[in-house]
């Protein structure tokens, strides 16, 4: 059902909505007409309340989940009161600094994405996800490390600080100095490339001949390009942290709801592809239960944000999933500076 524009309503149904709204969300309960009739500001009978609460139950805006509960939004009614009613809070100063402390925080790329991921999940008590860049590192040196017969370590260091290992096979009748010397040549020709452009260049110039390495040596080579070849494509492009804050006391009484939610954040491609829409945004989406496929069923809402580098390019996203009764007015915000952030960080 369409959602009601928000200047159709009266402004007395304007109120009772909204503080349905805010108590549904601060809660996880259905707020019923006696809780309203006790908020300050409400100078209305619990019966006047209860007409509004069906006329708006009536625009599909409120639902009733047993006949004697209180009411609580539908999606639309989340949906209207993200876009017309909400008004957000921006982080506080001990959350901004908290948020750049962390990012900031020494060490390779992907370390300081997880830091975010874990950061966003404790500060929303959602699960916080955040998806890394797609693009290369560039380089310092690839070392080959013999670690006994027929076997080397190829570790590659990045300009972030990054190490990372591979196991090699060898040649049993590899020459001596053939390791060192494929070493050597590697590292000269990564400085400052990514994988994908050292690679080219170097292929190039043996192909041609003016290499001045000997075959041992070309094959070692080989061998250490094709060890990292495909790892760019097979880097999980995902991170998702604090998927237990979802098992909190109002899951108990939704456990399938919540078991749904689990089984999706396990299938991190296809969250993976949710969150590639918000890549096109000028700024955080905010998805609300059946408005996307993945998490209709367990009736989720995901806030997501692009962060671009200082060239403006989008080069990833970071955002929260939770349950539809996330704290939007205080998320939201989070979300878009924790994406500022992480842009100043990629560069």
């Amino acid at each position: 059902m369409p959602s009601q524009p928000i200047t159709e309503l009266t402004s007395r149904a304007r109120d009772i909505f909204r503080l349905v709204v805010e108590g549904y969300l601060a809660t996880g309960t259905p707020v019923g007409s006696k809780v309203l009739a006790g908020t300050s500001g409400v100078n209305l009978s619990s019966a006047s309340i209860r007409s509004v609460l069906a006329d708006l139950e009536s625009l599909g805006l409120l639902a009733a989940p047993h006949t004697s509960a209180g009411r609580l939004p539908t999606e639309a009614g989340l949906r209207l009161f993200v876009d017309g009613i909400m008004q957000v809070a921006e982080p506080t100063a001990e959350e901004r600094m908290a948020i750049e402390s962390r990012i900031a925080a020494p060490g390779p790329i992907e370390a300081a994405l997880e830091a975010t991921s874990a950061l966003l999940s404790s500060m929303s008590s959602g699960a916080g996800v955040v998806m890394v860049p797609r693009r290369e590192p560039r380089l310092v040196q690839l070392q080959l490390v013999e670690l006994g017969p027929g076997r080397a370590l190829a570790v590659l260091v990045g300009e972030d600080g990054a190490v990372e290992n591979r196991v090699l096979d060898l040649p049993m009748s590899l020459p001596p100095g053939a390791l060192e010397e494929a070493s050597n040549y590697l590292s000269a020709h990564l400085a400052g490339r990514t994988l994908a452009e050292a690679a080219r260049s170097m292929r190039a110039e043996i192909a041609s001949g003016h290499s001045a390495l000997d075959a041992a040596s070309r094959d070692l080579v080989e061998r250490g390009l094709a060890v990292w070849s495909e790892d760019v494509m097979h880097r999980p492009v995902l991170i998702v942290r604090g998927q237990a804050n979802l098992l909190d006391e109002t899951a108990l009484s939704d456990l399938e709801r919540v078991r749904s939610l689990l089984d999706d954040l396990e299938n991190k491609q296809s969250v993976a592809e949710l969150l590639d829409i918000a890549r096109e945004a000028d700024s955080t989406r905010i998805f609300i239960g059946s408005e996307n496929r993945l998490f209709a069923l367990s009736g989720s809402a995901v806030i997501a944000s692009p962060y671009r580098d200082r060239e403006g390019r989008v080069v990833g996203v970071v955002g929260v999933i939770g349950p539809t009764r996330l704290n939007y007015a205080r998320v939201v915000p989070m979300v878009d500076f924790t994406a500022q952030s992480l842009g100043k960080l990629i560069g």
